[in-house]
């Protein structure tokens, strides 16, 4: 009969193809590349924790057709510890004709040891067989968010992966922009206004160092939170540095007048491209202050918009910021224990980002 284990190294390869197929959607050949990461993230990952393993679906006659990718994540629940575990990436070969492979996987990582369950990339099928398990979706960690910067050469961008005539549109869009952006103050849904607006904090570069201090200092506030320790948060800044398909990457803090850090953003993009959220933490009270100030680095530096997901802390601040909303992938926590819920639901909980699978050079890298 159709069953489920533990990823074992054997499996990899099997797993990479998968990979290609049902998520790259190309029928090029895995790379040892990509085989060595899969391995190093889901066999070895920052967070190893030998009780809470990433599965495969074996078909009757043995063959490997599905996987659930599984990533350990310790938290806090105030000052006490809470095994966490994160669903990220399940796929299944032919589903149609195994249309309950990905059920008996979801069930195989919810009856691990963990006390908390997580994902954040449920798709509407996914997220009926999180909610027939009894989980709950976190409509504010939910959404995908877009902010304009420059319009014309935000639609050259669109155009040109829709048409394949972004060489060619996006000198056009510039003038265009140009002009644009020396209208007024704002704020405009169209675009962004060029320079800084008042009130506007610097920013600064930040090395891995320093920016795994302010990853510890600035979530210390949450109910529920990452339990960061020194060396999986170290591995994790690393491997976020290496995004090539979003382009490079931009790690900044935002500083207060009197020197204190209020913020960090990371960000990935190139001019004339649109930029990838990854995170963005901030101080009580300074969510606005730090959008304001990425937003502004991001105008400066030439992209054309930047996007994102929501995390609760940052709506009531991008609600008068002229973002757009969209829901593409759902966030979803399940726990036994009720009351670790809760924090989730009433946006107490840090979650996604770094606390997620973000970090991740299986999203957003090449393994050529």
């Amino acid at each position: 009969m159709d069953t489920t284990r533990a990823l074992g190294e054997a499996d990899v390869p099997v797993v990479a193809r998968l990979f290609q197929k049902i998520l790259r959607k190309t029928r090029e050949p895995a790379t040892p590349a990509l085989e060595t990461y899969l391995a190093s993230v889901f066999l070895d990952g920052p967070d190893r924790d030998p009780q809470i393993s990433s599965f495969v679906h074996l078909r009757r006659d043995g063959r490997v057709n599905g996987f659930v990718g599984v990533l350990p994540l310790p938290l806090l629940a105030g000052d006490r510890p809470v095994r966490g575990a994160l669903c990220g990436t399940l796929m299944v070969e032919d589903h149609v004709d195994d249309p309950f492979a990905g059920a008996r996987l979801m069930r195989a990582f919810l009856g691990g040891p963990q006390d908390i369950s997580l994902t954040e990339t449920a798709n509407d099928i996914s997220t009926t067989m999180w909610r027939k398990l009894r989980a709950t979706v976190l409509p504010d960690h939910s959404l995908e968010w877009l902010r304009v910067i420059r319009p014309a050469g935000f639609a050259a961008e669109m155009a040109g992966r829709a048409v394949g005539l972004g060489d060619v549109l996006r000198p056009l869009a510039r003038p265009v922009d140009a002009l644009v952006r020396r209208r007024g103050d704002g704020p405009y849904w169209t675009h962004m206004p060029a320079g800084l607006p008042a009130g506007t904090l610097a920013s600064a570069e930040v090395d891995d160092g320093e920016a795994a201090a302010l990853f510890v200092e600035l979530t210390r506030g949450y109910e529920v939170r990452p339990d960061w320790r020194a060396q999986s948060l170290a591995r994790m800044l690393a491997e976020s540095r290496r995004k090539a398909v979003y382009g490079a990457m931009v790690r900044r803090k935002v500083v207060a007048r009197n020197g204190r850090p209020v913020g960090l953003f990371l960000y990935y993009g190139d001019p004339g491209r649109v930029g990838r959220v990854v995170q963005v933490l901030h101080a009580p009270g300074q969510a606005g202050i730090v959008l304001d100030s990425m937003l502004a680095h991001a105008g400066e530096t030439g992209l054309v918009a930047l996007r994102g997901r929501t995390m609760p802390a940052l709506l009531e601040a991008m609600l008068g910021r002229r973002f757009i909303f969209v829901h593409a992938s759902s966030s979803i926590v399940h726990a036994r224990d009720k009351s670790l819920i809760e924090p989730f639901v009433a946006g107490r909980a840090f979650f996604n980002g770094f606390a997620g699978e973000s970090w991740s050079r299986l999203i957003g890298d090449r393994f050529d």
